[in-house]
């Protein structure tokens, strides 16, 4: 079990952007953070609080909170206190560190000991390779909409959609499913990057019928542009 001390300096490891909290009460059960940088107040159980402490080694540089810096020539601690000294004497306690301190340099980070569990980075890994395997597919971005795909429609959108310049016009009979089509071929342009802005231009009739549709069957958020709107 970790040992507290009021006036020390912990960081949250499950909310990092807390800054450095600085220990205020410490009793039999629990221990009192408070995060000046965002005004923050924790309690946590005094077994399994998800801190870690915050050490600086010979040759960091550290600010107090009127932002005097120093370079760390030497530490001593004093009643489980850290105190960093400078080569000309200067002396910083760690209760006096700036509450912006951070690790956000990789190396820092790692030094501090402030690093993520195997299986975050595993998990990671194992996403980017899904996101790479799908990026490979022939079928990327017609798949995932909420429609039955029928072969005459996944034809015309693999055809069209295929193409390095498509250009064309959508003219089945009544009730073939242009409209699914056309979604369709936007859906894979834009999971491609081949698009990156769209322009629908429907009779104000079909308006609303199209926003919806796009939204519910694709995800794809459009906005509506009508001539009061513009003006």
């Amino acid at each position: 079990m970790q040992i507290y001390f009021p006036g020390q300096r912990w960081i949250s490891e499950t909310e990092p952007e807390l800054g450095l909290g600085l220990v205020v009460d410490v009793t039999n059960r629990a221990v009192q953070v408070f995060y000046q940088a965002a005004n923050e107040m924790r309690h946590y159980a005094l077994k399994n609080a998800p801190l870690k402490r915050v050490r600086f080694a010979q040759g960091d540089e550290v600010a107090s909170q009127e932002n005097v810096r120093l370079i760390v020539e030497s530490i001593i601690e004093e009643d489980g206190v850290i105190v960093y000294q400078a080569a000309d004497g200067a002396t910083l306690n760690e209760s006096d560190l700036c509450d912006t301190s951070s690790f956000d340099r990789p190396e820092a980070r790692l030094l501090a000991g402030h690093v993520d569990e195997n299986a975050q980075f595993d998990l990671r890994v194992a996403a980017l390779n899904a996101r790479h395997r799908y990026g490979r597919l022939n079928v990327r971005g017609l798949l995932g909409g909420r429609v039955d795909l029928l072969p005459h429609q996944l034809y015309i959108a693999q055809e069209v959609s295929s193409r390095p310049l498509p250009r064309v016009l959508l003219a089945d009979e009544v009730g073939l499913g242009k409209t699914i089509e056309a979604c369709l071929i936007l859906h894979r342009l834009m999971a491609c990057g081949l698009v990156g802005r769209v322009l629908i231009l429907v009779p104000h009739a079909l308006v609303h019928q199209w926003f919806v549709e796009l939204l519910r069957r694709f995800n794809l958020s459009f906005s509506i542009f009508n001539e009061e709107r513009c003006q």
